[in-house]
């Protein structure tokens, strides 16, 4: 199930695991990322919580927690290259993965449409 926020974050969620990134739209507006900070696996946060920190040439941005759970995974490869989230911004430049507290709030996000609407 992929969801979006109206923070411009998504989510692809399986099994109770969502993998969380921005959108290629935010990614588009803040420019080249030239650095970003991760969450420590193992950490919780509470839905809307600042999770991590992308800093572009242009701004420093927060990045929230879509739903309340618990850190599983970070994607290393973006903290080594940032550039990534600028190419594949909804795809291999992933930004953390949460087991989330409770699924079922995943139903109040964003679909594509939506998202895609609130867009545009």
């Amino acid at each position: 199930m992929l969801k979006f926020t109206a923070e411009h974050e998504w989510l692809k969620i399986e099994d109770g695991i969502a993998t969380v990134g921005i959108t290629t739209h935010a990614a588009g507006q803040l420019g080249d990322l030239v650095f970003v900070e991760l969450p420590e696996e193992g950490a919780t946060f509470d839905k809307d919580a600042v999770a991590a920190t992308v800093e572009s040439v242009k701004a420093a941005s927060d990045v929230y927690c879509p739903l309340a759970g618990e850190i599983t995974a970070f994607n290393q490869a973006i903290v080594d290259d940032p550039s990534l989230v600028n190419s594949d911004a909804e795809g291999a430049a992933w930004f953390f993965k949460l087991k989330l507290a409770n699924p079922a709030d995943a139903d109040a996000l964003l679909d594509e449409a939506a998202y895609k609407e609130l867009i545009a």
